[in-house]
């Protein structure tokens, strides 16, 4: 018992300011207390930090992130172990970054602000006067040292920060995405058996796992063209995509359908033996929108069709001559539809620069995401590019602040050429 309070009496009490102290520090500070409210608060400082306050961390808000948490949204983490952290809203995406401040930031739980501290009426700006904290709340004009009406409360300071996290809004990752499920593509029934279930995802598996927004996910499952298959999230394999899109095509020539009066359940109805029903309503769904024209008919969306055609023809780490290709594409498309270079945009470059103009793919999706190893492997693959070839490239790196020409000008050097400026690269 000795020891312990010897112990006990050893550890210095901590110091309680009062009203003296207060009164002496308005003189050292060479204020006039009738210029202060009633209420003064000491501030007494954290010994070290307690469990409670140890995993607290200081967070930027901009007004949509702060109307966001008001309406009672959850704010959601989101980054595996080699990546970067997003924040995500239930529609926004945004970059956390964490910045120092030269200033220690203090976090007060209740500490009370001017109105609250004074009982005297507040002027307000219907009577002309100030209603700033630097000005008197007081109205009395006398000078009065020492006054006894000021009451002492203490605060505890919670924490002090040295550091925040700043937030970007930047756009949907859905490199991610895009693939985990090329290693579950989806070729058919009788392949099934070569899938690794273990591999599978379920849509809240790959929402949880995609470092984007519930609506920009929404959004990324049909960039991506995915398809739910026994409960789970797949992509089909870009042959036997091929193979199906050319199959219902081909019903429009049996039937001498335009190509604006399409009938969906006699399509599917004629297919069906062939290919899974799920499969057919899928990739009818994602390559038509309903008729302007026909009331209940569909008419297949050209651009979406000439990209799987293209996708088709050009095979990884072959070249076309420009004109070949494009014969060869136009000769893939039903009658009525035709091609455009702009279709390409993606998936393939035509470079005319070279010693031998070719068609060549570049997919997007195959690229580096950093960005100095992108613009590397792009001048590699093609010298000059204007501003329409390289932007489906690069746009995945683009902010509301942060355009693509902005981009551009830092990893690229630009040039006229025949009247149009082109980007090269800086080495």
């Amino acid at each position: 018992m000795q020891s312990q309070e010897a112990s006990q009496s050893s550890q210095p009490e901590i110091y309680q300011r009062s009203l003296d102290d207060v009164h002496s520090t308005i003189a050292h500070a060479k204020l006039e207390e009738r210029n202060l409210t009633d209420l003064t608060q000491a501030l007494y400082f954290p010994e070290s930090t307690t469990d409670d306050s140890s995993n607290l961390k200081l967070l930027e808000l901009n007004p949509h992130l702060l109307e966001h948490i008001t309406e009672g949204n959850t704010l959601l983490f989101k980054g595996g172990l080699n990546e970067n952290v997003v924040l995500c809203t239930k529609s926004k995406t945004f970059d956390l970054k964490e910045a120092e401040v030269s200033n220690s930031i203090c976090l007060v739980p209740c500490l009370k602000f001017a109105a609250e501290t004074s009982h005297s009426p507040l002027k307000t700006k219907s009577t002309g006067a100030n209603n700033s904290a630097d000005s008197s709340l007081e109205e009395d004009t006398e000078d009065h040292l020492n006054r006894s009406d000021i009451t002492l409360e203490r605060r505890d300071v919670l924490k002090i920060f040295q550091e925040y996290f700043e937030v970007r809004e930047i756009q949907p990752r859905f490199r991610k995405l895009h693939d985990l499920l090329q290693m579950t593509r989806y070729s058919g029934p009788e392949n099934e058996y070569c899938i690794e279930r273990k591999l599978l995802f379920t849509r809240q598996q790959l929402l949880d796992t995609t470092q984007c927004s519930e609506e920009e996910f929404a959004e990324g499952l049909k960039i991506v063209r995915a398809i739910e298959i026994d409960q789970y999230m797949r992509v089909l394999e870009i042959e036997y995509e091929f193979r199906v899109i050319g199959l219902l095509l081909g019903v429009i020539d049996e039937n001498s359908w335009a190509l604006d009066a399409v009938d969906r359940e006699e399509s599917i109805a004629a297919l069906c033996e062939i290919i899974p029903e799920g499969i057919l309503r899928a990739v009818f769904a994602h390559y038509t929108h309903p008729s302007a024209n026909n009331a209940g008919k569909f008419t297949y969306i050209e651009e979406k069709v000439c990209r799987i055609m293209a996708r088709s023809i050009l095979k990884p780490g072959l070249k076309f001559y420009i004109e070949d290709f494009l014969t060869t594409w136009q000769e893939t498309l039903p009658e009525g539809m035709k091609i455009n270079e702009k279709y390409l945009r993606g998936i393939g470059v035509i470079d005319r620069d070279s010693k031998m103009p070719c068609v060549r793919t570049l997919l997007e999706t195959s690229l580096p995401t950093g960005q100095q190893e992108r613009f590397q492997v792009l001048f590699q693959a093609k010298q000059s590019w204007t501003l329409d070839e390289i932007e489906p490239y690069v746009e995945c790196f683009t902010t509301p602040t942060v355009t693509v020409t902005s981009i551009l000008n830092r990893f690229a050097r630009s040039m006229n050429q025949d009247g149009q400026r082109v980007y090269l690269s800086k080495h």
